[in-house]
């Protein structure tokens, strides 16, 4: 799970998992949903879109580590 920074505070609005690499969250994905539990990868980078494939970018490293490990779980209050 995600931590809080020290000297923030957490709304626990979006909560999210980071798992070891794509091959694992792929796998958690394909289990959580498979199992009724709602879960999604954290983001597409903007440069992987159609409409922006085109675009001047960066390496975007650490973007790419995220969106390879990081899973967005339930946090509705709602079963």
């Amino acid at each position: 799970m995600m931590k809080e920074r020290q000297g923030s505070t957490a709304n626990f609005w979006l909560n999210c998992v980071i798992l070891k690499d794509r091959e694992e969250r792929d796998q958690f994905l394909k289990y959580t949903n498979a199992n009724g539990v709602m879960t999604r990868p954290i983001w597409t980078l903007m440069n992987k879109l159609p409409m922006y494939k085109n675009c001047q970018t960066t390496s975007l490293e650490t973007a790419q580590w995220l969106e390879d490990r990081v899973v967005n779980i339930p946090s509705s209050p709602r079963v």
